[in-house]
């Protein structure tokens, strides 16, 4: 059945301190991490990123902030005052994906590392549709989508006997979803992801006008 997104909102808010600890452990050198590395190579050297889904910024957003003017956003209130303790030199707001309320075309970058994953499927066309509004033309993406269709819950996730939620579509879905809102994908690869498995991460870039 699918999940609300309130229940992932309430869901990391109860788990914040457990998910901040998994996360602390992750080797800057892990093959999801180093996807950073091109990312940040086809950004201007004043950059303004957002990084979509923060969590308590450790250690996406803490790796972000030391090249580029950060602006962070998570569902979860619990999980952004974790990240304002630990990632000082970034500004980060409470706020949903799907309408993030934020200036148009005010971003050369936008990264969302495991976060997308967690909104409803049907609504992925919407968070797509708010990165591009968000993107400066030329502007690239880099976001987790997953490496196989799924849709369901771990009742026990991380140990913390709290249920958590994922919407998966595959990664042709996501493809077709990100090229209906207007990007270009570059790549898709699929790593591993240090909280257990293989996903599957897409970096696209906002078609300018003159493409």
């Amino acid at each position: 059945m699918p999940h609300e997104r309130n229940d992932v909102r309430r869901a990391y808010d109860r788990i914040a301190d457990d998910y901040l600890a998994e996360r602390n452990g992750t080797d800057e050198e892990s093959e999801d991490i180093a996807l950073l590395a091109e990312f940040h190579g086809h950004l201007p050297d004043d950059a303004r990123v957002l990084d979509a889904g923060c969590g308590a910024g450790r250690p996406i957003a803490e790796l972000l902030a030391t090249h580029t003017n950060l602006v962070g956003v998570d569902f979860s209130r619990e999980q952004v005052a974790r990240a304002r303790e630990n990632v000082p030199e970034g500004r980060f707001c409470q706020a949903d994906m799907t309408a993030l309320g934020l200036t148009g075309e005010a971003f050369d970058g936008i990264c969302a590392y495991h976060s997308v994953i967690h909104v409803p499927t049907d609504e992925h066309p919407d968070v797509a549709g708010e990165f591009h509004r968000l993107l400066r033309p030329g502007g690239y993406l880099l976001l987790t989508v997953g490496s196989t269709a799924w849709e369901g819950s771990n009742d026990d996730w991380l140990g913390t006997g709290v249920e958590m939620h994922w919407s998966v579509p595959s990664p042709d879905e996501s493809v077709t979803t990100l090229e209906n809102a207007g990007f270009d994908v570059l790549w898709r690869q699929t790593v591993n992801d240090v909280l257990g498995g293989d996903t599957c991460f897409v970096l696209a870039r906002k078609l300018d006008t003159e493409d």
